[in-house]
């Protein structure tokens, strides 16, 4: 599912218009921009996406009635999980996606790249 899909499901779900979920739905698949397959979901597709999410968009979103009186708060915590099971059919954490990675040497930083300081400086910059 794209965004706007899971918008369109939040939307049927809580009520309101898409409109009114899509920064959330956006955000859990806005790394599409890094990775253009569906590795990119290990990034904010799990457990610690769902709180990061909650900390940028608050712990609730106020979705105005149908009636135009009140509104009704939907946790952000629950539009994240629901996004997450819908592309997967269940709510992972980091150490799902990380389970089984090779334990590569630079990871402990036992290769140290270098640069000359002459790339660090800006053209004409003097140390």
């Amino acid at each position: 599912m794209n965004s706007w899909n899971h918008a369109q499901s939040a939307a049927r779900k809580w009520g309101g218009a898409p409109e009114h979920y899509i920064e959330v739905e956006e955000f859990i698949d806005s790394s599409k921009q890094v990775i253009g397959d569906v590795r990119h979901r290990a990034m904010y597709h799990h457990t610690t996406g769902v709180w990061l999410c909650q900390r940028i968009f608050g712990r609730v979103l106020e979705i105005p009635r149908a009636s135009g009186e009140g509104v009704i708060q939907v946790p952000v915590r629950l539009i994240a999980e629901r996004h997450i099971l819908e592309d997967l059919g269940w709510l992972p954490s980091p150490a799902d996606y990380i389970d089984g990675m090779p334990i590569k040497p630079w990871m402990s930083g036992a290769q140290r790249k270098e640069l000359p300081l002459s790339h660090l400086l800006k053209e004409g910059a003097t140390a």
